[in-house]
């Protein structure tokens, strides 16, 4: 079932590439594993999958060995708490859901104690929803930006948002142009951060983020089924 969704998938992926006129392979593919066991992980793995993303501390320091297969990477995309940032510093390859300068100081002095460079994303909330992380200021997220200069073992790749709740197209396009045009800001004030990532798009409206500039999706329910919230 997963090697037949992936497939399919990463058909659809460059179907909406050469729909929306972006180079064939530009766009990556995050396979979202939350509540699902580190045996489909290995599965996907096996297909070829190779960038997995989780939301959780407590699972990714559960679930995942510290010795993994050779090129599997694990990325954090949920709110982190400061006080779980001590926690998942060693345990992850990047911090996708970084939504303040308070934690992105302390991932900065977590990782100068173990002697990592952590890549992280600015997490932007382009939905204004309450329930959703995410910098609501372009003030407060270019005034991060500006801090992170100082910060040696921090390395920005980009930016990530979350769609808004409702599977509204015109809502979601406009929040996933939202994110583009703010990346494009950000790379004219801050020339020297390549900010190449854009990190938008999931199992429900991947193709429209695409069209809209993402190069990386995260996509879990197509790929590993639903998830049990109550196991």
């Amino acid at each position: 079932m997963i090697e037949q969704a992936l497939k399919e998938i990463e058909k659809e992926m460059q179907l909406a590439e050469i729909k929306y006129s972006r180079p064939l392979g530009s766009v990556s593919l995050m396979a979202v594993s939350k509540l699902h066991t580190y045996e489909n992980i290995l599965e996907a793995y096996r297909c070829g999958q190779r960038l997995f993303g989780e939301n959780h501390v407590q699972e990714i320091a559960t679930k995942f060995p510290l010795d993994r297969p050779v090129g599997m990477m694990v990325h954090l995309i949920g709110h982190l708490q400061t006080n779980k940032v001590k926690r998942i510093v060693p345990l992850v390859d990047s911090i996708d859901s970084v939504d303040s300068l308070k934690l992105l100081d302390k991932i900065q002095k977590e990782c100068q104690q173990i002697g990592k460079v952590m890549p992280i994303l600015l997490e932007f909330n382009t939905s204004e929803e309450e329930a959703k992380s995410g910098f609501l200021s372009q003030d407060e997220l270019f005034d991060t930006i500006k801090a992170s200069f100082e910060m040696k073992n921090i390395k920005i790749g980009g930016l990530m948002t979350v769609g808004p709740l409702g599977g509204d197209e015109a809502k979601t396009s406009a929040a996933f142009k939202e994110l583009r045009m703010l990346s494009l800001e950000c790379k004219r004030r801050f020339p020297s951060l390549g900010f190449s990532i854009l990190s938008m798009g999931m199992s429900q409206d991947f193709p429209l983020a695409i069209g809209n500039g993402s190069t990386v999706v995260r996509i879990g329910t197509r790929i590993f089924g639903e998830r049990n919230y109550n196991a």
